[in-house]
Parts: C-alpha cells; sequence; structure tokens
C-alpha cells in the first residue's frame, strides 16, 4: 500500500496542498488542513496495514 504524501504546488501565484495516497489526491487551500487531514490518513492505514496483517496470522 503506499505512503501518504504532502505536496505544496502553485497555481495562478496561489499555494496549494495536496495530499496523495497512491494515484488518490485531495487538494487543500491551508497546510494545516492538508496536514491534519495526512495525519488522519496515516493513522487510518497504519491500522488498515495493522488489521490485515493480524487476519493472515
Amino acid at each position: 500500500m503506499a505512503e501518504v504524501r504532502i505536496e505544496p504546488f502553485e497555481k495562478d501565484g496561489w499555494t496549494f496542498w495536496r495530499v496523495r495516497l497512491g494515484r488518490r489526491a485531495l487538494t487543500f487551500h491551508e497546510e494545516l488542513a492538508a496536514r491534519a487531514f495526512a495525519a488522519q490518513l496515516h493513522l487510518r492505514v497504519r491500522w488498515l496495514r495493522e488489521t490485515e496483517a493480524l487476519k493472515q496470522e
């Protein structure tokens, strides 16, 4: 499973923040909102990986 990433980018003189997980992405106007979402997403992905690992045992 892919890692959660945050990427800043500029468009029309504005800075936006893109949170990516694999091919999927969500764009935010504010860095704090992007970081909060990425942190929650990271926790959820980690939980899913741990849950899947327990099922395979």
